[in-house]
C-alpha cells in the first residue's frame, strides 16, 4: 500500500465494510469478478441499475456468494470506490518518486497525462463520483485523498524549485487538484470518446499558472499567504 493510500484509508474510518476478507485464490478471484461487474454496470447503466442480483448475473456467480463478502450494495460501492482512490494514491506516489530522482521534467504535462489515464481506466468510478453516490466514509476518504494528492504535488514542487514552497505553494497545489479534478471529471464522464483537446487546454491553463507560480516562488514570494496569488 502506498503512503498516500494508507493515509487516505485511515482518515475518518476503519476501512471498507466487508464481512470477511478473501484469503484463498478462488475467493479473491470471486471478489475481483464482483468488483469488475460492479464497475461495468456503473459505467454502462448507472448507479440505479446496480443491484446485488444484477452484479451476480454480470459476474457469473451465485448472488449468495456475494453476501459472503459484502453485506449490501453499499459495501460493494465502498470497496470499489476505495480501489479508485488507491489508483490516485499510487499515481501521485510515483510522480513524487520521479521528481526526487530528477526524472520529472514536465510537471504539468506529466501530471495531467497520468491522471487522465487513471480517469480513463475507471469509467465506473466516474459514474460513481458524478452521481456522488458516496457513503460518508468514502466521501471523507475522497477528501483525504485529494488533500494527499495536493501534498504530493507540493513535495514535487519543492523538489523542482529547490526549497520549501510556503503557504502560497500549498494553496496553489490545492487549486491545481480542484481544477484538474473538475475538468477531467467532465472529460471522462460520458459514454463517448473523451474530448482530448480539452485535456490539452487544461495542460495549457495549468502550465501558465505553474510558470507564474514558479517565478514568484523563485523571487521569495512563497510565504506571502495574505496577498492575492
Amino acid at each position: 500500500m502506498t503512503e498516500a493510500t494508507e493515509a487516505a484509508r485511515s482518515e475518518g474510518d476503519a476501512g471498507p465494510r466487508v464481512r470477511r476478507k478473501p484469503r484463498q485464490a478462488r475467493s479473491r478471484a470471486r471478489v475481483e469478478a464482483v468488483l469488475g461487474a460492479a464497475d461495468r454496470i456503473l459505467s454502462h447503466e448507472g448507479y440505479e441499475a446496480l443491484t446485488m442480483r444484477r452484479i451476480a448475473e454480470d459476474a457469473g456467480v451465485p448472488v449468495g456468494s456475494i453476501y459472503q463478502f459484502f453485506p449490501d450494495k453499499g459495501a460493494v460501492v465502498d470497496a470499489l470506490g476505495r480501489r479508485y482512490l488507491e489508483a490516485f494514491g499510487t499515481a501521485i506516489d510515483e510522480l513524487v518518486e520521479r521528481a526526487a530522482e530528477g526524472r520529472l521534467t514536465d510537471l504539468v504535462g506529466t501530471m495531467v497525462d497520468v491522471y487522465s489515464e487513471v480517469f480513463r481506466s475507471q469509467p465506473g468510478g466516474m459514474a460513481l463520483w458524478a452521481g456522488r453516490h458516496l457513503s460518508p466514509e468514502l466521501a471523507r476518504a475522497d477528501e483525504a485523498s485529494n488533500a494527499l494528492i495536493a501534498e504530493g504535488l507540493l513535495r514535487i514542487m519543492e523538489h523542482l524549485t529547490g526549497g520549501p514552497g510556503g503557504e502560497r505553494a500549498r494553496r496553489a497545489t490545492r487549486m491545481v487538484v480542484w481544477a484538474a479534478n473538475a475538468v477531467l471529471h467532465e472529460v471522462f464522464r460520458g459514454d463517448g470518446e473523451p474530448d482530448l483537446e480539452t485535456v490539452e487546454e487544461l495542460k495549457r491553463m495549468l502550465d501558465r499558472y505553474w510558470e507564474d507560480l514558479r517565478g514568484r516562488l523563485a523571487a521569495g514570494d512563497g510565504e506571502s499567504g495574505g496577498s492575492r496569488p
